[in-house]
């Protein structure tokens, strides 16, 4: 009897055994391989011209092994794998961001979300104040501590209504405030803020800065921006070392729960550069990390960090180039442009073209430095103005260097959104790469048409003509400016519709295809990281993105919709919903 008993009891254990282990196929020995097969789901490959579908993929050690069909698949994985079933979901390599400002991240949840609808609650002055008071009554500040807020849209304020520092010191009386403006180039301060970063009559503007003042006086009436407000931004209040780790955990899951494996930090200042290190040492960067230092502060992080050391990632964190910022952005109106605005400027300002950030000696200079050290440059031009200056400190510095205008440099000119045709053809020749930024054609473009009128409106971010001259034109967030959302990228170069329903520029619009491609291989590309990502190619890192539908097939119109449902770096996963 109780043979028969062990027997049943033997046959229970085994039929557990099997339940646990259903998707597992295991060794002789006994033994689990590390090896997982995926299959049964659209898994685009990113490989190529056209939309290229594998049957599975096989992953393992973190990297991508086999790409293919699910019996060669299954044969590659070899004893011990994993079978994992996708169940119809469509499957990428991890989306790549070419351009954004990772730090942001970390401050996020330490600001107000002053943002205009959709990204916001923020729709007006009143929506400002009410969203600042909700954060300082949550986070219990206290008086005279810094409030800080993000998001700020002058071009949403309804009837022209703009924050100033009397709305603000009406609100806050014992709080020093700031509000960053949705470009991340100014802030409108109150009074106290003001104060305290220095600021007053007696201010004198900086050469390529703002300072509004209040009418009929010289008192700052809250909004600087551009090189006047760099001194506020290097002087920001600065978390504590067990603030940083946690900031750092939390910033990069807002990446993750977008599908993004590979972040940009595109204006590195070396106090920020110092809180991400200190991370990669503690091996807290669990997404890779692409810095650029601006060139103001380059030279004090090259004593600790020489050129030699640049292009190499170090638990993931690499140094990428140097960042360069030409002129403002075009919703500020402080983007340089070689024609007025039709409103004229931020201060009321008539026959305004904007202004440069830097001279064209000090471009130049620097444009020579970096290409003679063999760095990858990526610099910032927003108006054409902008974007002629860039050209011309190239010509400089290959003239001056004796070097091939077209020499493989990766060099990126970032966002590139109002460039005109005759400068794209000088990308095409020169070999530079234009990171676009499609997402304006929603969130800014009723206020560019009424800036820079419909005709150069409708080419801004010109995807499309890009595209078709052969130019691997990448397409960007610039986080914080907008949100990580990378279906709303897509969306976005896709339809070109603006808040209002304008079709912004109909024959810019681009495949969904070509639009993942901004931000997979295209985006690889441009980190000279097209031999470890941006596709699905064995030998490749296994860094994947599930999303719940496939943008291929669906509405163009909900590309926007589509959720991401897991995110896989190096075959490990690091968000799942």
């Amino acid at each position: 009897m109780k043979k028969i008993q062990y027997f049943f009891i033997a046959l229970l254990l085994m039929a557990c055994i099997s339940c646990n282990n259903a998707n597992t196929t295991t060794s002789a020995t006994g033994s689990t391989s590390n090896a997982v097969v995926y299959y049964n789901g659209d898994i685009i490959t990113m490989e190529g011209d056209s939309a290229k579908y594998a049957e599975a993929i096989v992953v393992k050690d973190g990297k991508i092994a086999f790409v293919g069909s699910k019996e060669g698949a299954v044969k590659e994985a070899g004893d011990g794998h994993t079978m994992t079933d996708l169940q119809g979901k469509t499957m990428l390599p991890g989306f790549i961001d070419p351009h954004g400002h990772f730090i942001n991240a970390l401050s996020m949840a330490s600001q107000a979300n002053c943002s205009p609808p959709p990204v916001g609650p923020a729709s007006d002055v009143s929506g400002i104040v009410a969203s600042l008071k909700d954060f300082q009554t949550k986070k219990n500040i206290p008086k005279g501590q810094l409030i800080m807020g993000y998001g700020y849209d002058d071009t949403q304020m309804p009837n022209g209504k703009l924050l100033n520092r009397d709305d603000l010191d009406a609100a806050f009386p014992d709080n020093p405030v700031m509000v960053i403006h949705v470009s991340l180039h100014g802030a409108v301060l109150n009074s106290m803020a003001l104060k305290q970063f220095n600021f007053s009559d007696k201010t004198v503007t900086p050469p390529g800065g703002v300072i509004v003042r209040k009418p009929g006086t010289n008192e700052p009436y809250g909004l600087i921006m551009e090189t006047a407000f760099l001194p506020v931004f290097a002087n920001l209040p600065k978390p504590t070392p067990e603030q940083q780790l946690q900031q750092l955990k939390e910033g990069q899951m807002i990446y993750a729960e977008a599908g993004v494996t590979t972040a940009h930090e595109g204006a590195t200042h070396k106090s920020d550069f110092e809180i991400i290190e200190n991370g990669a040492k503690q091996n807290a960067l669990f997404i890779d990390v692409v810095a650029y230092p601006f060139i103001t502060d380059i030279k004090s992080i090259l004593p600790g960090h020489p050129f030699a050391e640049f292009g190499s990632y170090n638990n993931h964190l690499k140094l990428g180039g140097v960042k360069i910022t030409t002129d403002g952005s075009p919703q500020g109106k402080t983007a340089f442009f070689t024609t007025p605005y039709l409103t004229g400027g931020p201060s009321g300002e008539k026959n305004w073209k904007g202004e440069p950030t830097f001279p064209q000696d000090s471009l130049n200079e620097w444009v020579k430095w970096l290409y003679e050290n063999k760095i990858q440059l990526i610099i910032h031009a927003n108006g054409d103005g902008a974007i002629d200056m860039v050209l011309k400190a190239h010509e400089n510095a290959c003239k001056a260097l004796n070097q091939p205008l077209d020499a493989d440099r990766r060099t990126t000119v970032i966002h590139s959104q109002f460039v005109r045709k005759d400068q794209l053809e000088k990308y095409k020749q020169y070999n530079i790469i234009p990171s676009l930024y499609a997402e304006h054609t929603f969130f800014f473009g009723d206020a560019h048409i009424m800036n820079r009128g419909m005709q150069q409106a409708s080419f801004i971010s010109p995807l499309n003509t890009t595209l078709k001259m052969g130019i691997p034109a990448t397409n960007h967030t610039d986080f914080n400016v907008l949100p990580i959302d990378q279906m709303m990228v897509i969306w976005c170069a896709v339809n070109r519709t603006t808040r209002s329903g304008v079709v912004l520029g109909a024959d810019e619009r681009i495949t969904p295809f070509q639009a993942l491609k901004c931000i997979t291989i295209n985006a690889a590309h441009q980190y000279s990281e097209e031999n470890s990502k941006g596709s699905l190619t064995a030998g490749k890192l296994a860094d994947l993105v599930l999303l719940d539908k496939n943008p291929l097939k669906v509405d163009p119109q909900s590309i926007k919709d589509i959720k991401i449902v897991e995110t896989i770096k190096e075959g490990k996963t690091i968000y799942k919903k």
